[in-house]
């Protein structure tokens, strides 16, 4: 019997997630999906955490992915901004560890150098990356859907490897490594 599992990968955001999906046999990737949720449109912040919520649930429900690997929120100088794409993470996170799927996060920085080679890669070299690797026919229009792609086929890359990122297979896994940010 083959070696089968499904990886799920998100860039979390609150105008756009990005997420893609790859199917691994054996050690050979194979693409399934990638598309996004356009959340622009929508005013209310909460009611975009919710249907980042709700996408999450339906995808999980929909592929049965074994693993997620997710976008680690890089750090700017926008406070607001980062709270905001930190909260749009962490709804995606706790889909996730509802259903029990194991989750390992990414620095940007690390998904561009496994996917390239180089850690400050642009958004384009990244997608025809990808399109190379898993012969992709076209690219979409916005490129947050390869950026979630690019998550999975990082984790993929990365997978057996010693040190992956932050992993955390329950809620019970992300407080016991998050005691730190627990207010006492």
């Amino acid at each position: 019997m083959a070696n089968e599992r499904i990886i799920l990968g998100i860039d979390p955001g609150t105008t756009i997630m990005g997420f893609g999906l790859i199917r691994v046999v054996n050690k050979k990737m194979e693409f399934i999906q990638l598309n996004e949720l356009q959340l622009n449109k929508m005013d209310d912040h909460y009611m975009r955490l919710a249907r980042i919520f709700e996408r999450t649930i339906e995808l999980i429900d929909t592929y049965h992915p074994d693993e997620i690997a997710i976008e680690a929120p890089f750090f700017g100088k926008n406070v607001q901004s980062m709270l905001k794409l930190g909260r749009a993470q962490g709804v995606a996170m706790a889909a996730g560890l509802s259903r029990q799927i194991p989750i390992t996060e990414y620095e940007p920085k690390k998904i561009k150098m496994a996917i390239t080679g180089n850690g400050t890669a642009s958004k384009e070299q990244v997608a025809k990356m990808l399109q190379q690797l898993l012969g992709l026919k076209e690219l979409p229009k916005n490129l947050d859907s390869t950026d979630g792609l690019a998550a999975a086929v990082c984790h993929f890359f990365n997978s057996g490897r010693v040190e992956v990122g932050k992993s955390y297979s329950g809620w019970d896994a992300f407080v016991k490594q998050n005691e730190n940010r627990i207010k006492k």
